[in-house]
């Protein structure tokens, strides 16, 4: 990839109203501190449309809003375009790896696709659990995760800008 061309970041769940859009605010906060928008496109996404034009869940923008963080998307289903348009298809647990695979157009963009806590550089969890059915600490506990894993995520795309 060029120098001057922006990284594209797709992240995904369910229902795109939990995790997935607080992994894009998470990473839009990120890229936007340290001064990288011109390199980065993030998006979110779900592997459903049981949620299509629906913003966020109210108790996890609330629970975002107190770190200070904004998660504005929109919620949409991911369609066989987004694995051509995007470089990085980011999902939350094995579920979504499992169902992305089948929007896959092709086999050749698999590799486009990893779990969210395979960048998690502090907290060691296999998968980012879905908060909707739970309470208050389950929020919290993907707000602790989606940050954690997104600090790595953001490490190694710049290490990779850097190098390309």
């Amino acid at each position: 990839m060029s120098k001057d061309m922006k990284t594209k970041v797709l992240f995904v769940c369910l229902g795109n109203i939990c995790r997935s859009p607080t992994g894009e605010g998470v990473f839009q906060h990120l890229v936007k501190e340290r001064n990288l928008n011109e390199h980065y496109h993030i998006d979110s996404a779900g592997t459903n449309g049981f949620h299509d034009g629906e913003r966020a869940d109210a108790r996890m923008r609330k629970h975002a809003t107190k770190r200070g963080l904004s998660l504005d998307s929109i919620s949409r289903q991911v369609t066989p375009e987004d694995f051509i348009e995007f470089d990085h298809i980011i999902a939350m647990d094995d579920s979504n790896v499992t169902n992305l695979r089948s929007f896959c157009p092709s086999p050749e963009y698999f590799s486009k696709v990893r779990k969210m806590t395979d960048f998690a550089q502090n907290m060691d969890f296999d998968y980012v659990p879905d908060p909707y059915y739970g309470g208050e600490e389950g929020f919290e506990l993907v707000l602790d995760l989606v940050e954690d894993s997104c600090e790595g995520l953001l490490a190694e795309l710049e290490q990779e800008r850097s190098t390309s």
